[in-house]
């Protein structure tokens, strides 16, 4: 069958008749490409077929007052080149092609069964009036590769798109056959593709046939979490070192989408790109306008836009800007965050941006990233941008919001500002709680004053009593003073956290974040100190020396917590970072806030620490109040003033033991609003009811302040019968601390040292 592509240019003259009997003419030159079969008109002959065609365009038409009629045909016979000699490496096997005319469909015997054939068509482009092979037809062979068998491929710098074609069609294959690949045949299927990329010059089509096998591997049922981060590197790296001819390129497949410009490093104005999917089945469409725009581009469900400073990161081999547009999560999951049900949830596409071969941070103007949420935030909810830190959880990766500031648009779109470039989304917090708007603005407003009126009154508590020396002489005056030196660190590093955090600074918010866990850990610690020193003056019934005991309590108390916060910046220092303010930092905030990430460290270094801590301090304070009842029931001469002294110990203990700290562990169910203001209430003006009970209603401290303080008829002579009010902590050695099971006689003072102490602090009786 002869087959005649015939190129046909005709300018052809209008005729038509005017109202006024007048005629104009119009010629308009024309291309036609047409193919004619030639055995359909019995034509023997190019000369025949030349002339039947300019028979048939020359001819007149005519419809009422109009007459079209063409005035001058040109027809020109083009002759295309036949498909010349190819071979190729198929999972069916090796095939050489013979030449074949345009048009023409070769076969072939498959290499098994040799009874069936394989077959290939000597495609014609009409458009270009050149031929090319099309994909063979090897649906009656036996496959001979599997995926296997890949590790057997050698890729050279010239069969990339070959190799990528044998992977397609295992991939298409294994997937035909099952609804995923196994873990092995997934890394065969990544390791091959990234030595291609290594190895071959990546032109846009093998590019576009890479990232067809990846989306197809995402729209699997394929785990693809284990090889996420190797995938990633493996389209950078293919954006990067991309082949293509102009400024720009864009390849695209179900649920990805990677764009590349080669940008004017003279005239660069910014870029913004922009994409668009409606699901993750879809291929997405993408948007590129060469300047900075701050505002999102229309249509589009994520948009990046990358300021004009940016070109202080270009050099001469590194102008290539490349974005990439995810509409799945499959390669962004977070291995801490599944394992922790973690309220957190991804609510966006994902989106990134980079130079090749050029780390990207610390910009001073901040990239802008506007990305439309999946699900629309509810009142209540909290969104925060996050990016896709590789460090994170071991090199595994993980969602970090380090130098991310977010800006919430409306319910339906999330503002993001930041100083580097990587991949960026939204996370949703879905726990759904039950605090308005109003309560938690009372509830940061309540934690701010209370933790600042607490600083005000620990640094008066700690000026008193290492100003006045006979107030530091005994032991639960020492412990005392560590406690409130933790309370105040606390506290203060509380107040700043925000501040600081705003600078964006990676290496400060880690500081402060450690800062503020090491003073969180202290704290607790000391207070388990006060218990632990509680128990062995109160109810251990035997006497016991302890040598260098406070130096013991203070290696502990503040050696622990160094541990502690020493091992988490050794095992991942990026567990520390910049992140929303979860409840347990007392308030709930959308403002940045540096504190612990990643949520194992969290629950093991601080919910479990407080927890235990917690649970033994309670454990003592029961068995304090059962000493107290008893030694109160031995008291025949009870009256009530032994009753307001004994509500004074009891609550001057809940402080110092930290308990009010257990309403946090409560704070759910229909009673959740009312824990949460006694919660923060309570706590963040610890450091007030520990200047309250231990300073201006205790006696030792009133009379200090008014022999050294006061003047006039208020002011004291100096006081020195200290008999009565000396501890256990005096100079002799063999008295550091001595433990006595007093009588009823003594119960009512035991009583009293416990309030005025908060230690259980005994005096050393003789019977």
């Amino acid at each position: 069958m002869l087959v005649l592509n015939l190129n046909i240019k005709e300018n052809v003259g209008r005729n038509m008749e005017q109202n006024n009997g007048q005629t104009t003419s119009y010629n308009q030159q024309k291309q036609y490409y047409c193919t004619f079969h030639v055995q359909e008109y019995n034509l023997n002959s190019a000369a025949e077929i030349r002339a039947f065609i300019n028979a048939a365009l020359t001819s007149k038409y005519a419809n009422g007052s109009i007459v079209i009629q063409a005035m001058d045909v040109e027809i020109n016979h083009i002759v295309p080149k036949n498909c010349l000699e190819e071979t190729t490496s198929t999972i069916y096997g090796e095939y050489i092609w013979p030449e074949a005319f345009p048009q023409v469909n070769q076969e072939m015997a498959c290499k098994k069964p040799k009874s069936e054939r394989a077959y290939r068509l000597c495609k014609l482009h009409i458009e270009t009036d050149t031929t090319s092979w099309a994909e063979p037809d090897m649906r009656h062979c036996n496959q001979l590769v599997i995926i296997s068998d890949l590790d057997n491929i050698t890729v050279t710098a010239g069969n990339g798109a070959e190799v990528v074609d044998i992977i397609q069609d295992l991939v298409d294959v294994q997937l035909g056959n099952s609804d995923r690949l196994t873990s092995s045949e997934l890394n065969s299927v990544v390791e091959k593709l990234n030595e291609v990329v290594d190895v071959s010059v990546i032109r846009p089509a093998v590019g576009a046939a890479i990232v067809n096998i990846i989306a197809d591997l995402l729209l699997s049922k394929t785990n693809v979490t284990p090889v996420a981060n190797n995938i990633l590197n493996l389209t950078d790296r293919m954006g990067d070192n991309m082949d293509f001819q102009g400024e720009s390129v864009s390849v695209t497949a179900p649920s990805l989408a990677l764009s590349m410009i080669n940008a004017d490093t003279d005239r660069f104005s910014g870029l913004t790109f922009g994409a668009s999917s409606v699901s993750s089945v879809l291929i997405p469409k993408t948007f590129v306008n060469k300047s900075f725009v701050s505002e999102p581009l229309p249509n589009t469900n994520a948009t990046i836009s990358l300021p004009s400073t940016l070109y202080n990161f270009f050099t001469k081999n590194t102008s290539r800007v490349q974005f990439q547009f995810y509409g799945t999560n499959d390669l962004f999951q977070d291995p801490y965050m599944n394992a922790t049900q973690s309220n957190w949830t991804l609510n966006s596409f994902i989106v990134s941006a980079s130079i090749n071969n050029t780390h990207v941070f610390n910009l001073t103007d901040r990239v802008v990233v506007t990305l439309t949420h999946q699900n629309p935030k509810l009142s209540g909810d909290t969104v925060q941008c996050m990016f896709w830190d590789f460090q994170k959880n071991s090199g595994q990766g993980g969602w970090n919001s380090r130098g991310c500031e977010t800006r919430s648009i409306s319910s339906y779109q999330t503002s993001c500002l930041c100083d580097h470039l990587t991949h960026f989304a939204v996370l949703l917090d879905v726990s759904r709680t039950n605090t308005s708007e109003t309560d938690s603005l009372i509830l940061t407003l309540i934690s701010y004053l209370g933790c600042g009126i607490s600083s005000i009154f620990l640094g008066i508590t700690l000026l008193t009593y290492l100003t006045f020396e006979k107030l530091r002489r005994d032991y639960p005056s020492k412990i005392l003073i560590n406690l409130s030196a933790a309370l105040l660190g606390l506290s203060m590093l509380f107040l700043l956290d925000s501040w600081l955090s705003s600078f964006s600074n990676y290496g400060l918010c880690i500081a402060t974040a450690a800062t503020l866990h090491y003073f969180l850990l202290a704290s607790f610690t000391w207070m388990g100190l006060e218990a632990i020193h509680m128990y062995l003056a109160l109810v251990k019934v035997f006497n016991t020396y302890i040598p260098s005991y406070i130096f013991k309590f203070c290696a502990v108390g503040w050696g622990v917590p160094l541990v502690i916060v020493s091992l988490v910046l050794a095992i991942d220092k990026d567990a520390y970072g910049n992140a929303i303010a979860k409840e347990a930092t007392v308030i709930e905030s959308s403002d940045p806030f540096c504190w612990l990430q990643n949520d194992v460290f969290f629950y093991v270094t601080v919910v479990a620490f407080v927890l235990l801590i917690l649970l033994c301090n309670t454990s003592v304070f029961i068995v304090v109040l059962i000493q107290i009842r008893q030694m109160s029931a031995n008291m025949p001469s009870a009256n009530s003033r032994s009753s307001l002294q004994d509500l004074r110990a009891v609550a001057s203990l809940t402080v110092l033991l930290g308990l009010t700290w257990s309403m946090g562990f409560f704070s759910f169910g229909p009673g959740r609003v009312v824990l949460m203001y006694l919660f923060t209430i309570f706590n963040t003006l610890q450091g007030f009811f520990v200047f309250l009970f231990h300073c201006l209603m205790k006696e030792n401290v009133r009379k200090q302040w008014r022999i050294h303080l006061c003047c006039g008829r208020f002011r004291l002579g100096d006081y020195s019968d200290w008999s009565h009010s000396v501890t256990v902590g005096g100079r002799g050695k063999k008295n550091n601390l001595v433990n006595s099971n007093s009588g009823a006689s003594n119960s009512t003072f035991t009583i009293r040292k416990v309030s005025d102490s908060s230690t259980s602090s005994v005096q050393n009786h003789h019977h």
